[in-house]
């Protein structure tokens, strides 16, 4: 399967727009932003448990990286509610489930087979930092070798620098609405920009984003 496989292209999705895709597991959906292969696939997605549904155990042959957008989501190392981001490298196991359901931003076979770095961090409990911009505060999730990803948070009325992506740049729009000159971006809006693609963004009303950059071709 090809979906949004061209990253020399732009793509901005509002998820809510899309259909919920069963998966090969009874109680476990899932919205599909990008994707190259079939079931083992390097994919983009949201992905949504009902109460007491499971995932097979499994070991992550690309890596795994999630954020919990609602609900707990659990396996057995532990439960982490909506707000907890995680990151599985290359070669871990596990069987994730979820008592009371749950949805998930996942990313899949996309880790740097060097970058084994294996953590949880509750968002809602750690301190966001003075960001580049008044009013725009970021809290650090990862970085390796080029590639960072955090969230950002703006206060209305915050605007950024043009800007240019070196190694592009991905947002998943958590609160709010993020905006730059192309458009308005509500909660849910998925946004891939190609290497050295730019923009100037700003928020009228405040918004949370996830970001991560530096990760995509850069041919």
């Amino acid at each position: 399967m090809q979906l949004n496989a061209d990253f020399s292209k732009a793509v901005t999705i509002d998820s809510n727009d899309l259909p919920w895709e069963n998966s090969p597991m009874a109680g476990v959906q899932r919205r599909k932003l990008d994707r190259i292969g079939d079931e083992v696939a390097r994919a983009t997605s949201l992905v949504k448990y009902a109460p007491k549904s499971y995932f097979s155990p499994h070991t992550h042959g690309g890596g795994e990286e999630i954020f919990v957008l609602e609900g707990t989501f659990s396996d057995e190392h532990g439960d982490y509610p909506a707000g907890t981001y995680i990151r599985n490298p290359i070669g871990t196991t596990h069987k994730p489930h979820s008592e009371d359901g749950c949805v998930i931003f996942v990313k899949l076979h996309q880790f740097n087979p060097a970058d084994t770095k294996q953590f949880t961090i509750d968002t809602n409990k750690a301190d966001f930092l003075p960001g580049s911009a008044p009013s725009l505060t970021v809290l650090p999730l990862h970085s390796f070798e080029g590639e960072s990803c955090a969230l950002v948070r703006w206060a209305p009325n915050t605007e950024f620098n043009p800007h240019r992506h070196f190694g592009g740049e991905e947002i998943f729009v958590l609160e709010g609405t993020f905006s730059d000159e192309k458009g308005d971006y509500p909660k849910g809006t998925w946004l891939r920009s190609p290497h050295l693609s730019a923009h100037h963004p700003f928020s009228k009303d405040g918004c949370l984003i996830y970001v991560k950059t530096g990760h995509l071709p850069r041919e």
